[in-house]
């Protein structure tokens, strides 16, 4: 049977939206990003669907109209998603000019992305360059292709507004990454770079250091823009599982498909183990779960569909790879007319980042999605608000590892990656926090900005960072370092032995990741920093109703009643579990910030199973490295001193067992390198 489980859930319910329209008919995102338009390079960082689309036409158009540039080029990484900069009339709403793209320089006719139609696209951008009009919509292909014949000189004096911007990379490999160096090197050109999700699932950056400091950052989150909702006020993240007694994810499908509500199922991966024969063969079955094919539509190629019960439902298929049929559908769907008839979209490698349907209030995706940024820009094209929909699913429908499969141990990974994907969402999803150190029992404990929902919390023995840089990070970076945190292969190991205690996680890999981040940084300012991301993550996910702090919450003096609801729904869950008065570093260094999401994942199996996972967990032990004894020895030598002996690797407490362990391996190098010197 296929179990589900809510690993995350968010909700704005009885909060009223905090809508504000400027003069200019700009929502709160744009004009925070319209107010930076005196910048010579942006980088917008916002939530799929918050309208980062509008605000780069507003922006473009300034610096078109009254800063003396002669072009806006828009790049996309996918046809369909140049539908977003299409014609918009945005004096109706008080702003001094329109938005207008004129039908020779839409690039993004459906099938332009790729081979010889994109590089007879390159011609055209060259052309438009020569021209006496001033905007352009293409994808990224054209952009590398004009790129590759003209060079960087070509983009002068222009705007180069780059969507989806996690495509680039510093890695040589990477062509978007090598036309934006040379641009950036050549600095006659001022870049726009836009995206729902500043991570990739890589690990390679996006832009090098030096690259990244001339770039102004704009920031909006996902709790800014769910609470100016009037429809959408709950957003839920949840796991599906399937046994082996289902065949397949097919048999599995009816479970969780829910035929009212508008649906993106994406299948699975062609290399995933969840694949259940070819991708043809796969539509065809979900086809055959919802009912009889009817026919397919002439002039859209909708599939209708009529169920047992004799309702008809227009099913959208983006599987099929003949070319000329998925252009009429990728046609219709620009259609706002004909979108809003389709009832489901069966997709594999489409209706991803920029796809936009504002409807959709379910996305099912089928096999471990091992990238945060796939998974965000899936959970994307639900979280638009929509007159009717209240509720916003992503639902991640996954196999359920089997209790006598020799390969559980690669199960056990995904499984690990999955509570990873669900810890960074929960950050992604939470209020902005700010810590503050608390110097004294009157400094306020916490306070809540009513407008912005950002929370104030002091902390006692908090760090503060003193150069501009760890300024900087806190106030920008929190989502991209604790996405790094949470997909860092040696945290994710760590995180899964019990044997390793939290304060270890914290001081030793933890803070590993933040030095390859910011290797420039002190190691005050890192310590600043990691204090920063313990506290982000632990508040977090106490404000999703899931208690990081059991030991402390199981004190009756550190527990309070609350009946906060709304607006004051994270605070009251907080006061729910913790005495914020006596909030420490120490106390959040105890935390493990895994623990509770390998707990809520593990809901979704069977006793037999989770025992075996959790078997399997254990023995991924990390052994003790040089590097991790070393950041130990300040916890050796502290221990020795509060307890008048040396910490002993034979304790029954974990956190003595280890620091014994360390010292043990310090010991050894010490014998070894004597007896070497010795000879």
């Amino acid at each position: 049977m296929s179990q589900t489980i809510t690993a995350v859930e968010i909700s704005h319910e009885g909060r009223e939206p905090t809508i504000y329209i400027d003069p200019y008919g700009m929502r709160p995102m744009q004009r925070r990003v319209f107010d930076k338009r005196a910048e010579k390079h942006l980088l917008i960082k916002s939530p799929p669907a918050s309208g980062k689309s509008r605000a780069l036409m507003y922006l473009g158009l300034d610096k078109v109209i009254n800063q003396g540039l002669k072009k806006v080029i828009v790049a996309v990484p996918q046809v369909t998603i140049g539908a977003s900069f299409s014609n918009t009339d945005l004096m109706a709403g008080g702003f001094f000019a329109n938005w207008s793209i004129e039908p020779k320089w839409d690039l993004c006719s459906p099938g332009a992305d790729h081979g010889a139609i994109a590089k007879s696209k390159a011609s055209a951008l060259i052309a438009f360059i020569e021209s006496q009009d001033t905007a352009l919509v293409c994808t990224h292909s054209t952009l590398q292709y004009a790129y590759q014949q003209a060079g960087a000189a070509l983009f002068d004096n222009c705007v180069l507004a780059i969507d989806e911007f996690h495509h680039a990379s510093s890695s040589q490999d990477s062509r978007l990454g090598e036309l934006l160096a040379d641009v950036l090197a050549r600095d006659k050109a001022q870049i726009v770079a836009m995206t729902g999700s500043y991570f990739r699932g890589d690990d390679i950056a996006i832009l090098s250091p030096e690259h990244e400091e001339q770039f102004t950052h704009v920031s909006y989150t996902y709790w800014e823009q769910m609470s100016a909702y009037r429809h959408l006020k709950t957003l839920k993240i949840n796991y599906a599982f399937y046994s082996a007694l289902d065949g397949s994810y097919l048999q599995a499908i009816p479970r969780v498909l829910d035929l009212t509500r508008k649906t993106i199922i994406h299948i699975p991966h062609r290399s995933s183990p969840e694949c259940a024969g070819s991708k043809h063969d796969e539509v065809d079955a979900i086809v055959d779960a919802i009912g009889h094919l009817e026919t397919v539509e002439e002039g859209t190629n909708f599939f209708i569909v009529k169920s047992s019960a004799g309702k008809e439902y227009i099913i959208a298929n983006l599987v099929e790879d003949d070319s000329e049929f998925r252009t009429v559908v990728q046609t219709a769907l620009r259609n706002p007319t004909e979108q809003s008839r389709v009832d489901i979209i069966i997709a594999l490698g489409t209706a991803k980042e920029g796809f936009d349907w504002p409807a959709a209030e379910h996305a099912i995706t089928v096999g471990y999605r091992g990238s945060l940024t796939e998974i965000i820009q899936i959970i994307g094209r639900v979280t638009r608000d929509h007159p009717g929909k209240s509720v916003a699913t992503f639902t991640n429908l996954i196999a359920e590892p089997k209790a006598d499969d020799s390969q559980v141990a690669v199960a056990v990974n995904q499984m690990l990656k999955a509570i990873s994907v669900s810890l960074a969402m929960e950050q992604a999803l939470s209020p902005k926090f700010k810590f503050v150190p608390k110097h004294s029992d009157n400094d306020s404990a916490m306070q809540e900005d009513p407008l912005t929902g950002d929370i104030t919390i002091a902390i006692k023995g908090l760090k503060q960072a003193q150069s501009d840089k760890a300024k900087s990070v806190i106030e920008n970076e929190m989502s991209e370092l604790i996405a790094k945190v949470c997909q860092n292969p040696d945290v994710i190991k760590a995180m899964a032995n019990e044997d390793i205690p939290a304060e270890l996680l914290q001081d030793v890999y933890i803070t590993r990741v933040i030095k390859e981040y910011l290797p420039n940084e002190s190691d005050d300012d890192v310590e600043a920093i990691r204090q920063q991301v313990a506290a982000v993550m632990a508040m977090s996910s106490v404000g999703n109703g899931k208690s990081l702090l059991d030991q402390s919450a199981q004190s009756s003096d550190l527990t309070t009643k609350s009946t906060d609801v709304g607006a004051n729904h994270f605070i009251g869950l907080v006061r729910k579990f913790i005495n914020i008065n006596e909030l420490s570093v120490d106390l959040i260094d105890s935390i493990n910030p895994f623990g509770h999401a390998y707990q809520v994942l593990s809901k979704g199996l069977t006793a037999d199973i989770l025992q075996k996972v959790h078997g399997v967990a254990k023995t991924q032990r990390i052994q003790m490295t040089e590097t991790e004894a070393l950041a130990l020895w300040p916890r050796i030598e502290m221990f020795a001193k509060d307890n008048g002996r040396p910490p002993s690797f034979e304790s029954a407490n974990h956190l003595e067992r280890r620091l014994g362990e360390a010292l043990e391996w310090l010991k050894n190098k010490k014998r070894e390198s004597l007896k070497q010197g010795s000879m």
